[in-house]
């Protein structure tokens, strides 16, 4: 008695589409974190990529949170448009480029509100309680943007 493994018809163009759209939304996804870093960076008083390298805790921190914020924000843009792939990147970019924008301005307001000297806090080599204010209000102002996507 013989096994034939078959796969069905249109299996590797399948896969291939597959693929090929991991790919993509991987790229979208690099160049939407890389000029999500840029804005925050760009908005932080001081070179926020110079006290990372540095190894400030803070600038780490409110860094790191804002990464993880800016991913829910594609995440959830690439959620909304499944299986529609060259809406999906186009959708994907513009709402990006939106909830980037959206979190930056909405951040600096909050620190503003809060009476937060971010540019102080990020330069303090000492661990300071107002970076966690500043990582969770990136993290928060990521998730309501990420939500107002679907």
């Amino acid at each position: 008695m013989t096994t034939a493994l078959a796969l069905e018809a249109g299996y590797w163009h399948s896969l291939g589409r597959g693929v090929g759209a991991i790919l993509l939304y991987a790229l979208l996804g690099l160049a939407l974190m890389l000029i999500g870093f840029q804005a925050v960076d760009w908005t932080t008083p001081g070179s926020l990529r110079a006290m990372v390298a540095r190894g400030l805790p803070n600038a780490i921190i409110v860094s790191a949170a804002a990464m993880i914020s800016m991913a829910f924000i594609v995440v959830l843009a690439i959620y909304a448009q499944a299986g529609k792939l060259s809406e999906g990147l186009i959708a994907a970019t513009v709402y990006g480029l939106v909830g980037i924008v959206a979190q930056v301005i909405s951040v600096r307001v909050l620190e503003y509100v809060l009476g937060i000297d971010i540019g102080a806090v990020l330069k303090n080599p000492q661990f300071s309680a107002e970076a966690v204010v500043v990582s969770a209000a990136h993290v928060a102002i990521g998730l309501v943007v990420a939500i107002a996507i679907l």
